[in-house]
């Protein structure tokens, strides 16, 4: 059995030198790689990480992929999973942290059931909440006015499917999606699936994933038995104008692909409205906290 892990760095020397020391660090029962995909940053941070990688990068434990632009996070994704040779795939953000033995036991549980096409661990942030994102229901647009209007607190189970609430934080369970900092898929569910839709530059693309992977047939699993923390990217509290507008357009990109035929002009348009009024919303708060 051979793990190929898929990490994405821009600009995070500090964040992908803990991630990779996190998975080298600890000994495993199984073969792996790790293939490093740099979008073009501009900190030196790719540079740094070769020097202090050296000796796995000659013990061709770690591959590394400088691209020339910024290329966005499923575009770089895709560029390391052509590379990967191996029969499982994971998918990891640069500002992770593997918890004990997350790798083997999540790999175990893929192992059990042929027909699992996607697994996602408990996700933990540095102050042991869970980040929600971990398990999800799709954002359809009954899903997403319910969680906009907060009735999951009313009642969780009837109206909690935006975030899979009918699945506690420490129970296994099939979910409609995970998040893309730690997916672990086999090559086969992505042979068929596809890779990551490049029309999405951050965000959302792992969604559109779990999406056609359950159109294929597979289940997807969240298996909070397995743990990572989650860094979030750094400290900084003020979003940068462009990934506010990443964010929102993928909910609208998500919604074309998936939803648009479904839905009668009525729907869409208030999707359209809401999608935009809040990203609106979040441009004015952003620019209240910078100030």
């Amino acid at each position: 059995m051979k793990l190929s892990i898929i990490i994405v760095n821009y600009n995070t020397y500090t964040l992908t030198k803990q991630t990779i020391e996190s998975i080298t660090q600890k000994e495993h029962l199984f073969q792996y790689e790790i293939l490093l995909v740099d979008n073009a940053s501009k900190d030196g941070s790719i540079e740094k990480l070769q020097e202090t990688f050296n000796d796995l990068i000659l013990k061709k434990v770690l591959k590394v992929f400088i691209n020339t632009s910024n290329l966005g996070f499923a575009k770089a994704n895709n560029i390391g999973m052509r590379a990967a040779e191996g029969q499982y795939i994971l998918l990891l953000n640069s500002d992770t942290v593997i918890n004990e033995d997350c790798l083997e036991q999540s790999l175990k549980e893929m192992d059990k059931d042929l027909n699992l096409g996607a697994l996602g661990c408990k996700i933990v942030l540095p102050d042991g909440k869970l980040d929600h994102a971990c398990k999800r229901g799709f954002p359809t647009p009954k899903a997403s006015l319910y969680y906009l209007l907060k009735l999951y607190k009313i009642n969780p189970i009837k109206y909690g499917q935006y975030d899979a609430l009918h699945l506690k934080e420490d129970e296994v369970g099939e979910v409609d999606c995970l998040m893309g900092a730690f997916m672990l898929m086999p090559k086969t569910a992505l042979d068929k699936a596809g890779l990551l839709d490049e029309d999405f530059f951050m965000y959302g693309e792992d969604i559109d994933l779990c999406y056609r992977i359950k159109e294929n047939g597979y289940k997807i699993l969240y298996y909070p038995k397995a743990t990572i923390t989650h860094y979030k990217g750094g400290s900084s509290k003020k979003k940068r104008t462009k990934v506010i507008y990443d964010f929102h357009n993928a909910m609208w990109i998500f919604y074309k692909k998936h939803y648009y035929v479904k839905c009668n002009f009525a729907v869409t348009s208030l999707v359209f409205i809401g999608i935009w009024i809040k990203y609106l919303f979040e441009i004015f708060k952003n620019f209240i906290h910078s100030n």
